[in-house]
């Protein structure tokens, strides 16, 4: 008969009737969500077919290389361009930004050439030239359209049909593309040490009008020289920097294997430390508020004064520190009343990451399990960025009328380059081209495209997700093999960890799925809201704005508590083999009855293991910088000549903190896994000889549980012991 529990039956559900053959994560189950399963089968085969057609109409070559106003590449192998790898603008004061630039949609001709010029040239000058020397042409004619070789061409029909341009500038490669030479003198913006240029229709421009028209172009420059500083940094201190992550994953896995020693120590010194602070506060405030009682205007209160931006103003009054002695007053008893009454719920906290620090030193391989969850992302994100770079460079190249002349009707339409000369819109836009604008296409795949590049994305955060879920339930399946051995470490399992990695894969795919599932949707629909608010940025419509914002974080907490409920359901699952909804149910009514328990344990292991994690960080970064500032003798000659020394420096101490907390999402994976193993112990079990508890010894103590001895059997008993059937597991 079913031990009685002694929490009543209430509005968190009935608490788990025992199950006298249970021992552990069950081995004979069926598979779960089987529906959801094939649905996620499908949806991968159907993801492979869209990376595939992606494939077949995508060119990532319309995104590596730039495209002149044909429609070639620039830089191509195999074409005639192949030896012109940089974009040339004729008038690049008609580009209103760079992002126009660079999105190819500026209104003026696009030539591809093997270098930009380097002089200030104009066409009416370069004629003029012509006839004392010949060389003048033929450095403007690298400029000038393929095929084009007409000097004497009258100036009005040149820019007319926009055979050459009417000035060149001083111009540099950036992105692939011939930006003018910005250069600041004194506080004064110069192209080869000129301020001012012709603009070749006879009047003369400021270096101020190319800036407006290239703006950002200098600070992007910038940026990239510093960019180069930095890859020659990484590239004369990777070493080193590995050596220091290295350190960090060593230090990482030291501090979890002695968790099981200083758990309780490093906690209870940090909350006494705490307790002495603000011991010591209330003591200053009182002596402060001691010190300044009888003094003249001392006594004047807070709302005589009023607010005043000196807050020294402030300090001089006797009401201030009677409010911070209260205040911390308050915060100390709060403290010490907390500390009374959950004293036994903060020791529980306490041995279960030790507990938990022994069960990943039995169970070392959970350790590494991580590479594969990086690798399996790793996948997915190249899978989904190379699908999404396809879908972005799918289409046929699309033609559109450029005319100078404003009032010309035809302008932006699409044409045919190959008709157009016969068209009647050269006659009606005299000096009109067809020139190439941009890829896309009109058929059913281009028009559909952004909602393929949606679909990429929904996909990709399942598949990132369910990564997430299987690692989740593989440890959890690893650890509670760890707990549900009688006598540890001699019962567990042979390779839990595998045989976890197996039964996941195996019998839960479709409700890992689904659980991943809800939580991409959620995730995928707060991208949308972030879309929509980075949109309506500039819009003044006060109610709208804060529907949104109120939206945002509404999602933002949903997904919070989605990832909490399926870490929590994925335990279970790992433990029943019970199908989504029914392991995510049990879990939630399972710490509803435990409520201040799970509060308790989560703030505890928080705090450990942030604690760790800054620790970690912080002092492999100390010893990062003492090396790369030279300051540690022994090894000075050693340390590579850097550009900025802070580059190798942020990198040890960001690795050092994503390496010490991919080592501590197992370690909290794993006090998650137990806690719920031990909260259903305390439910199933009374420490009976048939019903013995699982958990440690030093949690039976706290509780005051203990287990009975079993009767020793006869030999006739074990006899029959051995000729019964081996119940289910």
């Amino acid at each position: 008969m079913a031990r009685k529990s002694a929490i009543p039956p209430s509005y968190y559900g009935e608490p788990h009737k025992f199950d006298p053959t249970f021992r552990g994560p069950v081995h004979k189950r069926g598979c779960t969500d089987v529906l959801c399963c094939v649905i996620f089968v499908i949806v991968i085969l159907g993801y492979i077919v869209l990376g595939t057609v992606a494939w077949m109409h995508g060119d990532p070559r319309k995104v590596v290389y730039p495209t002149d106003s044909y429609g070639q590449f620039c830089g191509q192998q195999e074409t005639p361009n192949a030896n012109k790898a940089i974009l040339f603008y004729f008038n690049i004061l008609q580009c209103a930004n760079p992002s126009v630039l660079i999105n190819l949609q500026c209104p003026t001709t696009q030539l591809c050439v093997s270098k930009c010029p380097d002089r200030f040239a104009t066409y009416i000058d370069m004629q003029y030239s012509y006839r004392r020397n010949k060389g003048s042409w033929e450095y403007y004619k690298q400029f000038c359209k393929p095929g084009f070789n007409n000097p004497d061409k009258p100036i009005s029909q040149v820019l007319r049909d926009e055979d050459c341009p009417s000035m060149i500038v001083p111009s540099r490669p950036f992105l692939q593309r011939c930006f003018p030479d910005f250069i600041t003198r004194n506080g004064t913006l110069t192209v080869a040490n000129q301020t001012s240029f012709k603009d070749g229709h006879g009047k003369i421009r400021s270096v101020v009008d190319l800036r407006d028209a290239a703006n950002g172009i200098t600070s992007l420059l910038d940026a990239k020289e510093v960019g180069t500083k930095i890859f020659e940094d990484y590239a004369s201190s990777w070493f080193w920097i590995l050596i220091g992550l290295v350190i960090s994953m060593l230090v990482s896995l030291v501090f979890i294997l002695l968790l099981r020693f200083t758990a309780g120590v490093l906690f209870w010194l940090v909350i006494f430390g705490v307790i002495a602070a603000v011991g010591y506060g209330i003591w200053h405030c009182y002596w402060e508020y001691s010190s300044l009682k009888g003094k003249p205007d001392s006594d004047v209160t807070i709302s005589d004064i009023g607010f005043q931006t000196d807050f020294r103003v402030y300090l001089q009054l006797s009401q201030t520190w009677l409010i911070f002695m209260t205040s911390l007053a308050v915060i100390e008893a709060i403290i010490i009343l907390v500390l009374i009454f959950l004293r036994n719920r903060v020791r529980i906290a306490i041995a279960l990451l030790k507990e938990g620090s022994k069960a990943i030193g039995c169970i070392m391989s959970t350790l590494f399990y991580p590479i594969i969850t990086f690798l399996l992302l790793a996948l997915c994100i190249a899978y989904w960025a190379v699908t999404a770079v396809f879908l972005a460079s799918s289409g046929e190249a699309v033609y559109k009328v450029m005319s100078t002349l404003p009032d010309c009707k035809y302008t932006n339409l699409t044409c045919d380059p190959e008709t157009f000369s016969q068209s009647n819109v050269t006659k009606l836009c005299p000096g009109s081209q067809c020139t190439f604008a941009f890829y896309g296409g009109e058929s059913l795949y281009h028009r559909y495209i952004f909602v393929l590049q949606l679909c990429n994305l929904l996909v990709f955060l399942w598949l990132v997700n369910f990564t997430i879920a299987l690692g989740q339930c593989t440890l959890a399946g690893a650890f509670a093999a760890y707990y549900w051995a009688l006598r540890k470490p001699a019962d567990i399992p042979p390779c839990p960890l595998a045989s976890s990695f197996g039964r996941a894969l195996r019998y839960h795919t479709g409700s890992l799925a689904f659980g991943a599932l809800i939580l991409s949707i959620v995730q995928f629909i707060r991208i949308i809201l972030e879309y929509l608010d980075h949109k309506l940025k500039g819009a003044h419509n006060a109610f709208t704005r804060f529907l949104l914002c109120c939206l945002k974080c509404c999602f933002w907490c949903l997904e919070h508590f989605i990832k909490f409920m399926n870490r929590n359901a994925y335990i279970m699952i790992s433990i029943y083999g019970k199908n989504f909804c029914t392991s995510a149910r049990d879990a939630f009514f399972l710490l509803m009855r435990n409520v201040m328990r799970v509060a308790v344990l989560d703030k505890v292991t928080d705090f450990l293991l942030f604690l760790g994690k800054l620790l970690i960080s912080g002092s492999v970064g100390v010893l990062a910088f003492f090396f790369f500032t030279r300051q540690i003798p022994v090894i000075q000659e050693e340390v590579p000549s850097l550009n900025y020394y802070w580059v190798p420096l942020l990198t040890v101490i960001f690795g050092s903190y994503m390496i010490a907390h991919g080592f501590f999402n197992v370690y909290a994976m794993c006090v998650d896994t137990l806690f719920l193993c031990f909260l259903l112990d305390l439910e199933k079990n009374d420490g009976s000889a048939t019903r013995p508890y699982y958990m440690c010894s030093s949690l039976r103590a706290i509780l005051n549980k203990k287990n009975q001895k079993r009767p020793k059997e006869t030999k006739r008993g074990r006899k029959q012991k051995k000729e019964q059937p081996k119940s289910r597991h």
